[in-house]
């Protein structure tokens, strides 16, 4: 039996004062401590480079062997922070990531956002800040929801008719890290062209722009850097939950090995996104590849697994929120950790890549297709000639949103990414990178403020 939760005002705020103070509680002794580290790292790059001639790619964080780690055109984007004293850095960091997680609620929520109301929205933001992937994107300063943002839009774009500009997002966001390029590889896997082109074209283009602005470190970058993961950290370091993290763990370090799994991982991909895509579920093709992005990236630390989002959404609309829940509570519990200091042994390598067998799960089982009949499109169909969709007929639905104000259902659907995302079944179109975290300064992880920039 699902417990009653308060109906009056008082007593739901009164639930939401205790939520809160638990979650904060929580934050405040069981997670990692972050100490904003990738932000001094963009910080002290753009700095150095600025104002005292330095070149991006050599600056360290004081006291580590931690440096900027992005391709340069991140670097060019990041200017603005030359301006800025650091803790001023810190605080635009901040608004900007609320600002990004704002967004992509009110593009997975569409026309249903309102419906929540104060309560739902404080019980949401609740459960959210217990999610370990954003709560190391927020403390570590990190720009994967602004990514998460940029695809989205895209995704919002092409699902309700207005794809002629869809692509500009997924450009900027790969220009700015490797692993949102496997969107493009979607967008030509669905064959829509157009965004396919504009996406690389904006990615070129952004990274000649870099190129023009710096010479030096582009050349750098691409020809050297990139393909240095030391630069980075720790392959077989516990939040390095890709492919490759696993593989790490288990001693193998036989580069084919990975590069056979990865063709693997990514033959499942084509397979379960055509599907998707014949279906014209772009919700689950979208929530796929973000997965499969997690997976083939030679390193996936614990923060960039706020690309699961959307495949919450999925569980949620397709009837599974107690699968979703679960999963979801999983991601929150910082679990990984506890094989910090060793990974041997079948516990250990069951535990310590638990995120990843969770991301695996996924992107073997995650439903796709199943959407009503009067939302399915037709299965093959590229034509750009079907007109959009009646802005009176909304095309984006909230999964498992009662129409009464809040049931712990909702709220808990809510907080895995309930509700369903941009991309649905109406529209005609839709829409790595050696990323580094953190490398503990010492044995104990609770304590531990040396990072790796991502």
């Amino acid at each position: 039996m699902t417990p009653a939760l308060p109906r009056t005002d008082r007593g739901r705020l009164l639930l939401v004062l205790a939520l809160a103070t638990v979650v904060t509680v929580f934050t405040a002794t069981v997670p990692l401590l972050r100490d904003w580290f990738d932000l001094r790292v963009y910080y002290g790059s753009i700095n150095a480079w600025v104002h005292h001639g330095g070149r991006i790619y050599d600056y360290l964080v004081p006291g580590t062997t931690y440096g900027f780690t992005y391709p340069p055109f991140a670097a060019v984007a990041m200017l603005p922070m030359a301006l800025l004293d650091l803790r001023t850095a810190i605080a635009a960091a901040l608004l900007l990531n609320l600002a990004a997680l704002a967004v992509i609620l009110r593009l997975l929520t569409g026309p249903e956002w309102r419906r929540h109301g104060w309560y739902g929205w404080a019980l949401i933001a609740c459960l959210l800040a217990l999610f370990e992937p954003l709560r190391d994107t927020f403390s570590f300063g990190q720009v994967n929801l602004l990514l998460l943002a940029l695809v989205l839009t895209d995704a919002a774009l092409l699902a309700t008719g207005r794809g002629r500009r869809a692509g500009i997002g997924i450009g900027l966001a790969a220009a700015i890290k490797l692993t949102p390029a496997l969107f493009i590889g979607l967008l030509l896997v669905a064959r829509r062209w157009r965004a396919a082109a504009l996406a690389t074209a904006v990615a070129l283009g952004a990274t000649a722009l870099a190129a023009w602005v710096d010479a030096d470190a582009s050349r750098f970058y691409w020809t050297g850097a990139l393909w240095d993961t030391s630069r980075v950290g720790r392959l077989g370091y516990v939040s390095n939950q890709s492919v490759q993290g696993i593989l790490a763990r288990l001693g193998e370090p036989d580069r084919a090995v990975w590069a056979a799994v990865v063709l693997l991982v990514l033959g499942v991909w084509v397979l379960r996104v055509r599907r998707a895509v014949a279906a014209g579920d772009w919700t689950a093709a979208f929530a796929l590849t973000g997965l499969a992005a997690c997976l083939v990236s030679p390193i996936t630390w614990v923060h960039h697994l706020v690309w699961l989002l959307p495949s919450f959404a999925v569980l949620i609309r397709t009837g599974h929120p107690r699968i979703a829940g679960a999963l979801y509570a999983v991601l929150c519990t910082s679990v990984v950790w506890l094989w910090f200091d060793d990974a041997s042994g079948v516990d250990g390598f069951l535990g310590s890549n638990t995120y990843a067998w969770i991301t695996l799960g996924l992107l073997l089982w995650l439903p796709v297709g199943h959407l009503p009949s009067d939302r399915r499109t037709g299965s093959r169909s590229t034509s750009t000639t079907t007109a959009a969709p009646s802005p009176t007929a909304p095309t984006i639905s909230a999964a498992s949103v009662q129409a009464e104000p809040v049931s712990s259902g909702t709220a808990a659907a809510a907080a895995a990414g309930s509700v369903v995302a941009p991309g649905r079944a109406g529209a005609r179109e839709v829409s790595s990178e050696p990323t580094g975290s953190t490398l503990a300064a010492d044995r104990n992880p609770q304590s531990s403020s040396e990072r790796a920039s991502s």
